[in-house]
C-alpha cells in the first residue's frame, strides 16, 4: 500500500518521466504540428495497435510543446494503477511535478489511502485550476485501465480541466471516457494508426539516415507496401538488414513469419488474447476481406459480429475498409503471421476453411475471391469448373495477370481438356510473360486446328498480335489481313480485338484511312459490349495517330481514357494496361510533367518489360533515362539504357538494341563528348533495324531515329553547315507525310544549325516559328530535350516576340514562361554566345579535383549526385564550385562549364 505520494515519488520516478529520445528515431512533423495547432480540443487521442510508435510521437509532441511554452506532466499507466489510491497518488505526483517547475507552491497533495478518492481528485483538480500556465497532461499506455472507478475519475477530470489545460493519452484501444460526447463538442482530436504509420518518405529517412542501412528505392517501396508503415515491423527488418549482404533478397522474403516479427506479435499481441478471440483471429487470417457473414460461415455459432467490434474496440491489426460498411482487413505482417500460426497449430483446418470461403464467396456472386480460396483449399477441380463460367468476361475486362496467375497454380492436367480454357491461357501468358512463351503454347495446345469457331475467332486474333509484339509487324500486317477475312461474325470479342489490332498495324504501315476505318469496325462490333480491353486498345491506337499528327492534347485525352478503360483504377492510372500506360506517361513527360509521368513509368515499365513489347519498352526507359539526366543523376541515366540494351538481347529485339545505343549517343552528344557519341552512333547503325524504321511508322521512332541522330551529332559537333539540306529536306519529308511532331523536331534543330552556322536572324525566325506551332499544343520536351542550346534561342526568340507584340496574346506569353521554366537558369546564361564575346582567363589555376567537377559538370550531374560520385558532403561541393566560379570569373555552373570548354580545361 503507498501510503502518501511523497513515500510513492521514489518508487515511481520511471512512471513519471517521458522515455528519453534516440538519433534512429524519425520526427513526426505532421503529428506535431497537429498537436501544437489543437490548443482547442479538450482530449487528444493517440490510438494504434502495438508498435505504431505511438510513445514515440507523444514524446516529440511534448517536446515541441515544452519548446513553445507549455507546461507538460508524463505518467506511464501501469496495470496497478486500477487501484483508485495509487492511480491519484502518481498523478497527484506530476501535478505536483508541473507545478514546482512553473514556481508555484510545492505543498504537496495528500494522496495516503485513508482519504477518500473523490478528495484526492477535488484537490488535483483544483491545483490544475489555478496554474497559471497553458499545460498538457501525457498519460501512456491507457489500455492497461481497465477498473470502472478509475476511469470515472479521468472522465471527471476531463470534464473539470480548465480552457488552457489539455490531456494527451496514448491506447492501444478505445478508452471508455464518453468520447461520443466530446466528439460532438469538438473538444477531441483523434490521431490513429492510418496517420502513425510511416509513409514512403518516413521510411525512407529511418533506413538511409537515422538507421544508416541504405536501401534503394525499389527495396524500400516493397518494405513499405509489407509493412503498411508499421513502424516495430521496420525497426525490425533494419536490425535483420544490419547483419545481412544479401538485403534484397531478405526484403523479398519478409513476412508475418519471419522470426523476429513473428516472437513480436506472438508475445505482445496474440499470447494476450482470450481462447474464443485467439481461435477466431487464427481462423479468419485466411480472408483477405472479413465480415461478420463471411465469419460466420467460417465459424459457424460463433457471433463474428460482437468479435469484430470487440477487435475494432482494441484496435488489434484490423482496419475498417473505406466504402464498404462492416468490412475489415487484417494488417498484412499480422494476416501473415496469424496464417503461419494457424499451420502449425490447425493443419487439417485450412482445407474446410478455404472451402467454406469459397462457398460463401460463390453464393454472393463473387468468383473471384471464390476462385482464390478454391485454389488455395486445393480444390483446383472445382477452380477449374469455377473459372470456366467467368473466363471470357474476366479476359474482355483485361484481367490478364489475375488470369495468368491462376493458370500458373492451376496443375496442367486440370485444363488440358478445354480448348477454351487453353486459348484464353495463350492470351493472359501474352499479356504477362510475352508472345514468343504465349506462342508456344498455342502450338503445343492444338487450338490452332480447333474446329470450333470460337476457338478459331480466338487464334486469328492472337496470331498478328503475337506477331507484332515480337516485332514482326510486316508478317502481323500479312497475317491480320488474311484474318480479318476469315473471322466468324458471331464473336464480338475476338473480333474488336483483331479489328483494333489490326487498327495499329496499319498505323505503323502509314495507313491511317485504313486504320481509321478498323476502329470504326471495332466499335460497331462492341456495340453495347463493355470490353474494357478493347476500349483500352481502341483509345491507345487513336492517340498514336492524333501524336504523330502533332496533336498532343487529344492523344493525351485519349491515352488517360484508354488507361482508365482497364480494370481497378486508382486515381493517379496506376491500374490500367501497360500498353495504354506507358505511352500516358509520355504524353504527361512531353508536357513536362516529369513527376507523375516517372510515378506511371515505375508501374508500367515493369508490365511492358513482362510482355516485351518492343515500342513500350523504347519509351519508357528512354523517358526514365531523360528524367534521370534531368534529376542531374546522369549515372542513373545511363543505367537505364544499359538494361534497354541487355533487355533487347535477352528478348531478341534489334530494334531495342540499336535504340538503347541511339539514345546513348544522343546524351554524349549533348553532354559535349563527340567522339564516344561518334562510335554510338556507329554501333547503333544497323542496317535492316533502320530500314524498316524508315519504312514504317513506329512509336517509339517518330522523333528519334538514326538518321536524326546523326544530325543533332553534326550540328552539336560543329558540321551545322552541311547538316542544314539534310535538314530541309527531312522536314519537306516529314510535313508531305503528315508527321507533324517529327517536322517540328526537325525544324527545332534547324533553328540550332543556323545559329551554330552564324545566322542569328534566320535561327531566330526559325524558333519563332517552331514556337508558335508548339505552344497550341503544349509541346515542351521536344525542345528542352534539345539542351541549353535550344533553350537560349527560345529565351531570346521569347525576347524578340515580346518586344514586337508587347505580350499581347496570354496564352502564348503562359507557354512561353512554362518552356523557360523547364530549361532553368541555363537558358538565361547564353554560353555560347557569351564564350565568343570573351576572351577567357583563369584568375588562378584550377586543381585536379575542381577540373574533374567541371568535367562532371558539363556531363550533367547534379549536386547531390557530385557528392556521392566523389564521396564527399553536399556542402564540399557547393565549397568547390563557388572556388571554380572565383577561378573562371562565371556566374552559374553553366558559364562556368562553357568558359572551362572555350580554355580547352575540358572537353
Amino acid at each position: 500500500m503507498i501510503e502518501s505520494a511523497s513515500l510513492a515519488r521514489p518508487f515511481l520516478s520511471t512512471k513519471l518521466n517521458p522515455p528519453t529520445t534516440t538519433a534512429a528515431q524519425v520526427p513526426r512533423n505532421a503529428i506535431r504540428e497537429l498537436v501544437r495547432t489543437s490548443t482547442s480540443v479538450k482530449l487528444i487521442l493517440v490510438r494504434a495497435p502495438a508498435g505504431f510508435g505511438k510513445t514515440t510521437a507523444m514524446v516529440q509532441c511534448r517536446d515541441l510543446l515544452v519548446q513553445n511554452g507549455v507546461d507538460t506532466a508524463w505518467m506511464t499507466v501501469d496495470s496497478a494503477d486500477n487501484d483508485a489510491s495509487r492511480f491519484l497518488a502518481c498523478l497527484a505526483a506530476v501535478v505536483e511535478g508541473m507545478t514546482a517547475e512553473r514556481g508555484g507552491t510545492r505543498a504537496e497533495i495528500a494522496a495516503d489511502s485513508s482519504r477518500p478518492p473523490g478528495d484526492v481528485a477535488l484537490e488535483i483538480m483544483a491545483r490544475l485550476a489555478a496554474h497559471p500556465a497553458p499545460f498538457t497532461l501525457f498519460l501512456d499506455d491507457f489500455e492497461a485501465l481497465q477498473e470502472p472507478a478509475v476511469l470515472r475519475l479521468v472522465r471527471e477530470l476531463l470534464d473539470n480541466l480548465p480552457r488552457r489545460g489539455q490531456l494527451v493519452i496514448g491506447s492501444r484501444g478505445l478508452p471508455d471516457l464518453g468520447l461520443g460526447r466530446l466528439r460532438a463538442r469538438g473538444q477531441l482530436l483523434e490521431i490513429d494508426a492510418a496517420q502513425l504509420r510511416f509513409s514512403l518518405s518516413e521510411t525512407t529517412e529511418f533506413f538511409n539516415q537515422r538507421r544508416q542501412v541504405g536501401l534503394p528505392e525499389e527495396d524500400l517501396s516493397q518494405l513499405q507496401r509489407k509493412t503498411e508503415g508499421w513502424v516495430a515491423a521496420l525497426w525490425l527488418a533494419s536490425v535483420a538488414l544490419e547483419r545481412r549482404e544479401e538485403r534484397s533478397a531478405f526484403i523479398a522474403r519478409f513476412s508475418g513469419s519471419n522470426e523476429a516479427v513473428a516472437d513480436y506479435l506472438a508475445e505482445d499481441v496474440l499470447a494476450h488474447q482470450p481462447p474464443r478471440v485467439r481461435e477466431f483471429l487464427l481462423k479468419t487470417s485466411i480472408l483477405r476481406h472479413l465480415n461478420a457473414s463471411l465469419c460466420d460461415a467460417l465459424l459457424p455459432g460463433t457471433d463474428s459480429a460482437a468479435i469484430l467490434r470487440q477487435l475494432e474496440e482494441a484496435n488489434l491489426f484490423l482496419t475498417p475498409i473505406e466504402g464498404q460498411e462492416g468490412t475489415y482487413r487484417y494488417h498484412s505482417l499480422f494476416a501473415g503471421f496469424l496464417r503461419a500460426q494457424l499451420g502449425r497449430e490447425m493443419p487439417g483446418e485450412l482445407v474446410r476453411l478455404h472451402r467454406a470461403a469459397s462457398q460463401w464467396y460463390e453464393v454472393q456472386r463473387r468468383p473471384v475471391p471464390a476462385i482464390d480460396h478454391s485454389i488455395e483449399g486445393g480444390n483446383f477441380e472445382h477452380a477449374v469448373a469455377l473459372l470456366a463460367q467467368h473466363a471470357e468476361n474476366l479476359l474482355e475486362s483485361g484481367r490478364m495477370r489475375l488470369l495468368s496467375r491462376w493458370f500458373a497454380a492451376f496443375p496442367e492436367q486440370y485444363t488440358h481438356n478445354s480448348d477454351l480454357l487453353q486459348v484464353i491461357h495463350v492470351w493472359a501468358l501474352c499479356f504477362t510473360r510475352g508472345a514468343r512463351e504465349a506462342m508456344a503454347l498455342l502450338e503445343r495446345s492444338g487450338c490452332s486446328t480447333s474446329s470450333d469457331p470460337k476457338i478459331l475467332a480466338h487464334v486469328l486474333a492472337l496470331r498478328p498480335m503475337m506477331l507484332a509484339i515480337m516485332d514482326r509487324n510486316e508478317a502481323a500486317y500479312s497475317e491480320g489481313r488474311a484474318a480479318l477475312n476469315r473471322l466468324p461474325e458471331s464473336d464480338a470479342f475476338s473480333g474488336s480485338v483483331l479489328s483494333n489490332e489490326m487498327a495499329y498495324i496499319c498505323a505503323v504501315m502509314g495507313d491511317y484511312q485504313q486504320a481509321h476505318r478498323l476502329l470504326d469496325a471495332a466499335r460497331r462490333r462492341q456495340g453495347s459490349d463493355t470490353s474494357f480491353f478493347n476500349k483500352m486498345y481502341s483509345e491507345s491506337v487513336e492517340g498514336i495517330i492524333d501524336l504523330e499528327e502533332g496533336l498532343l492534347r487529344q492523344a493525351t485525352a485519349r491515352f488517360r481514357i484508354a488507361v482508365s478503360a482497364t480494370h481497378s483504377v486508382s486515381y493517379r492510372h496506376t491500374g490500367g494496361n501497360a500498353w495504354a500506360g506507358v505511352l500516358y506517361a509520355s504524353s504527361l513527360y512531353e508536357m513536362n510533367d516529369l513527376d507523375q509521368a516517372e510515378h506511371l513509368l515505375h508501374v508500367y515499365v515493369p508490365l511492358a518489360k513482362d510482355v516485351g513489347l518492343a515500342d513500350h519498352m523504347i519509351i519508357g526507359y528512354t523517358m526514365l533515362s531523360r528524367i534521370a539526366f534531368d534529376q542531374g543523376d546522369v549515372d542513373q541515366a545511363f543505367h537505364c539504357l544499359t538494361e534497354l540494351e541487355y533487355l533487347g538481347h535477352h528478348r531478341q529485339l534489334p530494334r531495342v538494341v540499336s535504340s538503347a545505343k541511339l539514345e546513348r549517343a544522343r546524351l554524349l552528344t549533348i553532354q559535349g563528348n563527340f567522339a564516344a557519341a561518334r562510335e554510338e552512333l556507329e554501333r547503333a547503325a544497323t542496317p535492316e533495324v533502320w530500314n524498316e524504321v524508315s519504312r514504317l511508322r513506329l512509336p517509339a521512332h517518330d522523333v528519334e531515329y538514326h538518321a536524326l541522330g546523326e544530325l543533332r551529332w553534326r550540328i552539336f559537333s560543329g558540321d551545322a553547315r552541311d547538316a542544314l539540306p539534310a535538314l530541309e529536306a527531312a522536314i519537306g519529308e516529314a510535313r508531305d507525310a503528315r508527321r507533324h511532331r517529327r517536322e517540328l523536331k526537325l525544324r527545332v534543330l534547324q533553328s540550332i544549325a543556323l545559329q551554330q552556322n552564324g545566322d542569328q536572324r534566320a535561327a531566330l525566325v526559325a524558333m519563332k516559328s517552331v514556337l508558335k506551332a508548339a505552344s497550341g499544343e503544349g509541346f515542351v520536351r521536344l525542345l528542352v530535350d534539345e539542351s541549353v542550346r535550344a533553350g537560349v534561342l527560345v529565351r531570346q526568340a521569347e525576347e524578340a516576340l515580346r518586344a514586337e507584340d508587347g505580350g499581347n496574346d496570354p496564352i502564348f506569353s503562359v507557354y512561353l514562361q512554362k518552356l523557360l521554366q523547364a530549361f532553368g537558369p541555363a537558358a538565361a546564361a547564353q554560353p555560347d554566345a557569351q564564350a565568343a564575346t570573351s576572351a577567357p582567363t583563369l584568375v588562378e589555376p584550377l586543381t585536379t579535383k575542381e577540373i574533374r567537377i567541371l568535367g562532371l559538370l558539363a556531363e550533367g550531374y547534379s549536386n547531390s549526385a557530385l557528392a556521392e560520385k566523389l564521396f564527399v558532403s553536399d556542402s564540399t561541393v557547393r565549397t568547390h564550385l563557388r572556388n571554380i566560379n572565383g577561378k573562371l570569373s562565371a556566374q552559374s555552373r553553366t558559364q562556368a562549364v562553357a568558359i572551362a570548354r572555350r580554355l580547352g580545361v575540358i572537353r
